[in-house]
């Protein structure tokens, strides 16, 4: 007959402490994923945050100071603070982070490889919140990296899974066509603003149509970055 054990319960934790600042941003973070104020738009001045969330004007600017250094918002002198949009130059880039070693700014060319619309896979359709057999949209490009007097060479070969239902009529077509950053054409014609990722990443081996596709020899080492984007 088995013994019987006692267990002994841990204390609950006790909650973690969030500045206040810090609400306070986690509220405009809310207002912007809720579309109350678009790409480009002005938002309220601190003078009038403040007095939404009955907090002092400094507890807000050090809330709207972390979103611009993040890149949400962008301040202008003498006119606001504006939602940021991914036709400005400090976000054009904000999910990838490439600087060559002498610390200028990237000059990435792009190379449509592929767009189809397809059944999502099992584990796309999870991370995107799809269900089992709806439609998603499969982008593949590769970023070239154009160093001053030689030719562009691969350097991000990228593979894109986007939501069926909020793409529709994104076609190979339309992304030749498009002359500046992808997330760009998502916000502007497609109304999807992205404001925030999260990555992973890892060493892998170049696979064979990898390896052709980056100019590197099979089996070289590679960066995998997983990238999940949210509105």
């Amino acid at each position: 007959m088995p013994a019987a054990a006692a267990s002994t319960l841990p204390e609950p934790a006790a909650p973690a402490f969030s500045p206040l600042y810090q609400q306070i941003k986690s509220l405009l973070v809310r207002s912007l994923q809720g579309g109350e104020w678009a790409p480009g738009q002005v938002i309220p001045s601190e003078v009038e945050l403040a007095a939404r969330f009955r907090v002092s004007q400094g507890t807000v600017r050090k809330a709207i100071d972390e979103l611009a250094t993040e890149n949400v918002l962008v301040r202008r002198q003498g006119k606001g603070t504006f939602v940021a949009t991914h036709a400005e130059q400090s976000t054009q880039f904000r999910f990838l982070r490439l600087t060559p070693d002498d610390g200028s700014a990237p000059a990435l060319r792009r190379r449509l490889l592929d767009c189809r619309r397809m059944r999502a896979p099992p584990e796309v359709a999870r991370r995107l919140g799809l269900k089992t057999g709806e439609a998603a949209v499969q982008v593949r490009r590769l970023l070239l990296a154009a160093a001053a007097g030689d030719e562009p060479r691969p350097v991000v070969l990228d593979d894109l899974w986007l939501p069926g239902p909020q793409f529709k009529g994104l076609t190979a077509e339309r992304l030749q066509a498009w002359q500046g950053p992808l997330y760009r054409l998502f916000e502007a014609e497609f109304a999807v603003h992205m404001i925030r990722a999260e990555e992973k990443i890892r060493a892998v081996a170049a696979a064979a149509d990898e390896a052709e596709l980056l100019a590197v020899p099979a089996g070289a080492p590679l960066l995998l970055v997983e990238r999940l984007s949210y509105t």
